[in-house]
C-alpha cells in the first residue's frame, strides 16, 4: 500500500486587490476585487514506503503548498490526500506522531535556548519514553557530529549547525515519513555534503520515506532515484531520474584544449560549436556520436586534453519547465 497518496488535489488562494492611495482605500470599504490563484491543480501521485523522492519545480510552482497540505497545515480546496492512512488536516494525534516536516527557511527550535531544551520539549510533545529518547538523541547527534553543540543557544550556531539540530529535532520521535523543504538552502558545500550523506544513510538504514524539495540539483542527483516535477501547480513529470536524463539528454558536450591554435573553421564539421578560442573549444554532438567524434578530434587535431560530459540535470529540468511536457507515472 502506498504511504502517500494524492488524488486530484487542488489548492486555490483567495486574495484581494489593494490599489495605492487613500481614495482607493476608501473604495475598498464598499467593494473589494477578489483574486483567485490556483497554486495546485489536479495533483495526483503516490509514493511507496522507503522511497526517497525529489519534488522539483521553480519558485511558485506549488511545492511548499503541497507539503503543507500533506502535513495538515493547509486544507485543500478539492481532492484527496492520505498519508500513513490518515487524512492530514484532521490532525489526529496518531498521525502527527508518525511524520516530520523540516523547512530550510523556518525554525522549529527556540532561538534563544540551547537545542537540548527544545529536544526535551519535543520529547514531551511526542511522548517519547526516556530510554528511547536518550538512544535516539545519542544516535542522531553522533551521526551528525553535533554532540558538542547541544548546550549552545541556537542563535549562536552557524546555519549548517542549526540545520543539523533541526534534523535531529525532527527525527527524535522516529517518524515514518520525512518531508523536507529546501533543507540545504544557504549552506556551504561542506555542510550540504554532510547533510546529504546523513539523509542517504538514514533513509537506507531506517527505511524512512522522504519527499525532498530542493533547488540544488546536486541534492537530487545524490539522493533521489525518482523525481516528481511540477510547474504552475501541475504535475509534468513523474518517474525515474535516470529515465528523465535518458529521455531529454540527446547530446553530449566535448571540451577540447589544443596544444597550438586551431582556426574556428577547422571545427565546423564536428558538431555545434558552443564556445571557442584558438586554444580551446566546446562542441555539442549527438549522444550516439560522441565517441566517434572525440576519436576523430584526437586523430585530426593537435589535442592536449579532451573531456566528454552530459548536459546537467539543471538544464534538463529547465527544458521541462519551458516545454511544459506532462508525463505521469503509472502506479
Amino acid at each position: 500500500m502506498s504511504i502517500i497518496t494524492l488524488k486530484n488535489l487542488n489548492k486555490t488562494y483567495e486574495t484581494y486587490k489593494k490599489p495605492a492611495g487613500l481614495l482607493a482605500a476608501l473604495k475598498q470599504l464598499f467593494h473589494r476585487e477578489k483574486i483567485y490563484t490556483r497554486a495546485v491543480k489536479d495533483m495526483t501521485f503516490a509514493i511507496e514506503p522507503g522511497e526517497f523522492v525529489g519534488f522539483l519545480g521553480p519558485n511558485g510552482a506549488g511545492k511548499t503548498t503541497t507539503l503543507k497540505m500533506l502535513s495538515g497545515i493547509l486544507y485543500p480546496t478539492a481532492g484527496e490526500v492520505t498519508l500513513l492512512g490518515h487524512t492530514p488536516w484532521q490532525r489526529e494525534r496518531a498521525f502527527q506522531k508518525q511524520f516530520a516536516l523540516v523547512m530550510g527557511q523556518k525554525n522549529q527550535l527556540w532561538w534563544d535556548l540551547p537545542a537540548a531544551d527544545s529536544f526535551l520539549l519535543f520529547k514531551e510533545m511526542y511522548e517519547i519514553p526516556d530510554e528511547v529518547y536518550r538512544a535516539n538523541l545519542n544516535e542522531l547527534t553522533t551521526l551528525l557530529g553535533i554532540t558538542h553543540l547541544l548546550e549552545i543557544p541556537v542563535r549562536k550556531l552557524s546555519l549548517g549547525e542549526r540545520m543539523k539540530c533541526e534534523l535531529t529535532g525532527a527525527l527524535l520521535h522516529q517518524p515514518k515519513v520525512l518531508l523536507l523543504d529546501e533543507p540545504t538552502i544557504g549552506l556551504d558545500v561542506v555542510s550540504q555534503t554532510n547533510i546529504r550523506d546523513f539523509l542517504r544513510r538514514y533513509n537506507r538504514e531506517k527505511k524512512v520515506t522522504i519527499l525532498l524539495t530542493s533547488h540544488y540539483m546536486e541534492d537530487v542527483s545524490a539522493l533521489c532515484d525518482r523525481v516528481i516535477v511540477i510547474n504552475h501547480g501541475q504535475l509534468i513529470y513523474d518517474g525515474a531520474l535516470r529515465e528523465l536524463m535518458d529521455e531529454y539528454v540527446r547530446e553530449k558536450i566535448i571540451a577540447v584544449t589544443f596544444t597550438q591554435p586551431v582556426p574556428k573553421g577547422a571545427l565546423a564539421d564536428y558538431g555545434e560549436l558552443r564556445e571557442y578560442t584558438p586554444e580551446r573549444a566546446v562542441i555539442a554532438v549527438a549522444k550516439s556520436a560522441a565517441r566517434q567524434t572525440a576519436a576523430a578530434i584526437l586523430s585530426e587535431l593537435p589535442v592536449d586534453d579532451v573531456l566528454i560530459t552530459e548536459i546537467g540535470l539543471d538544464d534538463v529540468i529547465r527544458h521541462l519547465f519551458l516545454a511544459g511536457h506532462t508525463r505521469e507515472r503509472v502506479v
